[in-house]
């Protein structure tokens, strides 16, 4: 039977506890993590979200009804104690906060009892993740989720403070809005009041922010919420949050300057970590070129060597082939992995398939200096020592190359040099390496839609000095648009916006737009842009993304309260679900159902 906590009062959480309170009478609340009756005495464990503490029940001591309560405590129990702090009686446990202290118990009350729970309320859990998500509210329990949850909350604390110090204002943007095909995929809202008609539910504040900078308030910031329908992977949800901040008066310097200072401020705070400034910067195509991805992990090396001048007058098929169709052929050196048994090389041909690649062609340097490769015999003596020296290689070494168009080999490599990393234990969570990403190409060929497309959103500033090419060859164009990157994840992306009309019509028809379809999907912000808009620029963090990494984890979904899973549904509500016939006609939606086959 639940009791009432009136007249108690939690006067501590568990581990706000120590050595200087012992002497002190005091109360605390939370749940049984375990119970040992050991006969005369019930040593308990109580657990709130500061950690546990050691409470012990002695019958001379709380009475023999309280330790009678005391012996029925069971897992997961809510209970309130009343006792005195003192020094442990047993030994010291140098893994709790706690652990040269114990409270004696004289009160107890038991306010909720405890079915037994699916798993155990444990760090570290080896429960599926689906058994977990589907009773969260007890995976939230677990100290490492919890820990990670309140690393998260003093975070935004963190960015809140700081960017307020700088000027920022903190401003709500809509909810509900309307739908811009241009990106990733709307999650629809019908209207009861417009038959017929949808919000969407933002992808980000984008244009309202830049909208606040034409209303003149110089400096935004909003924790945002954001919606996309799509396919899901370990970083990614369907509805995620953005650290989103958009500036006036501003160039690509000004918003890096004062980003470089928050992430400063933020890591020292939260984690203890001091952050090198001014943080590296690299162009895109330099990242590309060198390992392969346009948000690379500088932690280790292994970067793509460009060997196509080297090999272009071999007769190996493959190589003379990509390059006479344009593309390139590229290698990395994997240091020492020069033994790797044929079965584990032939998993790697496998995995760089996924990329677009045809395969790999691979040279494995023994430690004696004898080599065994897949394409020698199609390679003169001075030819294959030539590509050896150009990779670097000694006795021991691995050479993997790909041959590719460009886009395919940069693929493939990039994805490779992570996974080499990965198996060799070259990636260190301790280590935090950023690295701004600048000078992306400002639009990107889509076979899809047959038409160049915004790398980035179509209101991204092209850089002044390839404004002259967009008419002509658009995919030379590089844009004012820089990446944050850590540790291989790209934490955040922005860029400067366009403020010209006569530039925002060009981009529009490099976009392939009518001014039609252009003033029918953005005519409120380029109406705006009529009544006077400063020069701005913007960028907006993956909160999720950057907590992650903070918190040394692997999937965004440790630091998320109620995530969703791939498929995007929630495993604790079902969601989503079918509603009400009655809603749906309210609405003026009728649902198809899939017609019954007949086997």
């Amino acid at each position: 039977m639940a009791e009432s906590m009136s007249g108690m009062k939690r006067t501590h959480r568990c581990a706000e506890l120590s050595k200087a309170q012992v002497g002190q009478t005091v109360t605390v609340m939370g749940w049984v993590q375990k119970s040992r009756n050991k006969g005369g005495v019930v040593f308990v464990d109580l657990r709130d979200r500061s950690g546990i503490l050691q409470i012990i029940f002695e019958e001379n001591k709380c009475g023999t009804e309280i330790f009678e309560k005391a012996g029925k405590l069971r897992s997961e129990f809510v209970i309130a104690v009343t006792g005195q702090v003192c020094e442990r009686a047993g030994a010291v446990n140098k893994n709790l906060a706690t652990g040269e202290i114990e409270v004696i118990a004289e009160q107890l009350r038991i306010l909720s009892e405890s079915e037994t729970p699916p798993f155990h309320i444990e760090e570290n859990s080896k429960t599926k993740e689906e058994l977990r998500l589907k009773y969260r509210y007890l995976d939230l329990r677990r100290p490492d989720i919890q820990k990670n949850i309140m690393m998260r909350s003093r975070a935004c604390a963190v960015i809140r403070n700081f960017l307020t110090e700088e000027g920022f204002l903190e401003i709500e943007t809509p909810m509900l809005t309307k739908s811009t095909p241009e990106g990733a995929r709307d999650y629809l809202v019908p209207s009861r009041v417009h038959p017929g008609s949808f919000y969407a539910l933002p992808q980000s504040p984008q244009l309202f922010k830049q909208l606040l900078m034409v209303s003149g308030y110089d400096r935004y910031f909003q924790l945002a919420r954001c919606f996309r329908d799509e396919d899901l992977r370990a970083d990614r949800q369907p509805e995620f949050t953005q650290v989103d901040m958009e500036l006036s008066f501003v160039d690509v310097d000004d918003v890096i300057d004062v980003n470089e200072r928050l992430l400063a401020r933020l890591f020292k705070e939260i984690i203890g970590v001091d952050v090198p400034l001014p943080i590296q910067r690299m162009t895109w195509q330099e990242a590309m070129d060198r390992f392969g991805s346009d948000k690379p992990d500088t932690r280790f090396g292994m970067e793509l060597n460009d060997v196509t001048d080297v090999v272009r007058d071999c007769e190996f098929a493959v190589f003379k082939n990509a390059i006479a169709d344009g593309g390139s052929v590229r290698g990395i050196n994997a240091k020492g992995q020069g033994t790797m048994p044929r079965k584990k090389i032939d998993a790697l041909v496998a995995f760089v398939k996924d990329y677009g690649a045809k395969g790999l062609a691979y040279i494995a340097i023994q430690p004696d200096g004898s080599i065994k490769s897949s394409f020698a015999k199609f390679m003169k003596d001075e030819e294959m020592q030539a590509l050896i020296a150009a990779m670097q290689g000694e006795p021991g070494d691995l050479l993997l190359f790909a041959a590719d168009k460009n886009k395919i080999v940069y693929a493939s490599l990039g994805a490779l040099r992570l996974e080499l990393a990965d198996k060799m234990g070259l990636l260190d969570k301790n280590q935090y390496n950023f690295l701004w990403v600048t000078e992306f190409p400002l639009l990107e060929w889509s076979d899809e839609e047959n038409r160049f497309q915004a790398m980035h959103h179509p209101f991204t500033m092209p850089m002044e000095e390839d404004l002259q090419y967009i008419d002509t060859d658009p995919g030379r164009v590089r844009a004012k648009a820089y990446d944050i990157v850590l540790n291989g994840t790209e934490i955040g992306g922005g860029s400067v916006r366009i403020h010209q009309d006569d530039i925002q019509e060009k981009m529009f028809e490099a976009l392939g737009f009518t001014k039609e379809r252009a003033h029918e999907q953005f005519g409120f912000l380029l109406d705006a842009f009529k009544y006077g808009v400063p020069p701005h620029a913007g960028l907006a963090y993956g909160l999720d993304r950057l907590i992650m990494l903070m918190a040394k984890v692997d999937s965004i979904r440790d630091v998320i309260a109620f995530p969703k899973v791939k498929d995007a549904s929630c495993l604790l509500t079902n969601a989503p679900d079918t509603v009400d016939e009655k809603q749906l006609e309210e609405l003026g939606i009728r649902v198809n159902e899939a017609e019954q086959t007949e086997e």
